[in-house]
């Protein structure tokens, strides 16, 4: 099998994850969360979203939450923005890149931002201009590249032509965003091959929802085709506000614990990683999707039974 040796494993839960808790989570416990994940050998954060409180009140303490983010080396810090306001509160929070998004349909585009795919791309000119003043990288997120929850198929044409326009802004690079979880192995292999063929060079990173409990199977299929970089979220946190059946992406630990079974390297201690998730599950007083936070790894051992010996375990049945 083609598989790349490493992986850089992007956490959006700070970003993605937290933006669906209909509770404010204290800003204290964000930081927590994302510091413990920096720990645990994360360096790759999409950290939180400079959009209207209005719109999105758990986002309102994103400039705090970014600044309370221990900086350690090798650490990238990125924040959504939806527009040059946004862009000039990010820049100023002290993020490595800024982070424009705009969908590959055009239904999802306007009930997320009420703005037509033209217009939004339109004013990503103003925040390009202003990352590059401020000197900021500028990134790209496309959601529902995968399929669209009001039209149902996404042609790889129409994300082609999306990233095209982005292009233009000197973005290069792009994340694919399954934002309903539509994606199956076969419409990954077509969007990627379709993309790697039309843009060669540009960086894809696969963001994956396991809304219909293919998650992890589509980013297997990713990696085959030579993506090196996947977005994730701790316990599976995240989902969209404005997508309907929009459920947790794949789980950062549960994404790990396979990279680490396949041996390809992440720089991530899954048991530190593990460790957050279950603190996560705490903080949001829910359980949570996660499988491996609630199993360990496959080699994990436990204590026999009590009452139980080796002797009796051993003993054929009556």
């Amino acid at each position: 099998m083609n598989l790349p040796p490493s992986v850089s494993v992007v956490e959006v839960g700070p970003r993605d994850g937290f933006q669906m808790e209909v509770e404010f989570i204290p800003t204290d416990k964000k930081i927590e969360l994302v510091n413990g994940l920096v720990a645990a050998g994360l360096r790759h954060f999409e950290v939180t979203s400079f959009v209207s409180p209005k719109a999105i009140p758990q986002m309102k303490d994103a400039a705090q939450v970014a600044a309370g983010v221990e900086r350690v080396p090798g650490l990238y810090l990125t924040a959504l923005v939806p527009n040059p306001r946004g862009a000039e509160a990010a820049a100023q929070a002290g993020l490595d890149a800024l982070v424009v998004f705009v969908s590959a349909s055009e239904s999802h585009n306007r009930a997320n931002v009420n703005r037509t795919i033209e217009e939004s791309l339109e004013g990503f000119k103003e925040v390009a201009r202003i990352a590059e003043q401020a000197g900021k990288a500028l990134r790209a997120a496309i959601p529902t590249s995968f399929g669209c929850p009001f039209e149902g198929e996404v042609e790889p044409a129409q994300v082609s032509r999306v990233i095209a326009r982005l292009r233009d802004l000197g973005i290069q690079s792009f994340s694919l965003g399954d934002t309903t979880g539509m994606a199956t192995p076969p419409v990954v292999d077509r969007l990627i091959r379709h993309l790697n063929q039309e843009h060669p060079g540009v960086e894809l990173i696969a963001h994956f929802h396991n809304t219909r409990g293919i998650g992890l199977v589509n980013a297997y299929q990713a990696l085959r085709l030579g993506v090196t970089k996947l977005e994730s979220s701790v316990a599976g946190l995240g989902g969209c506000p404005f997508s309907p059946g929009a459920s947790g992406n794949i789980s950062t630990e549960d994404l790990v614990y396979l990279l680490r079974e396949m041996g390809i390297e992440t720089g991530v201690d899954l048991d530190k990683l593990i460790q957050v998730a279950n603190r996560a599950e705490q903080v949001m007083g829910r359980t949570l999707p996660g499988q491996v936070m609630k199993s360990g790894p496959r080699l994990k051992r436990f204590p026999l039974p009590r009452g139980r010996t080796q002797k009796r375990l051993a003993e054929p049945p009556a």
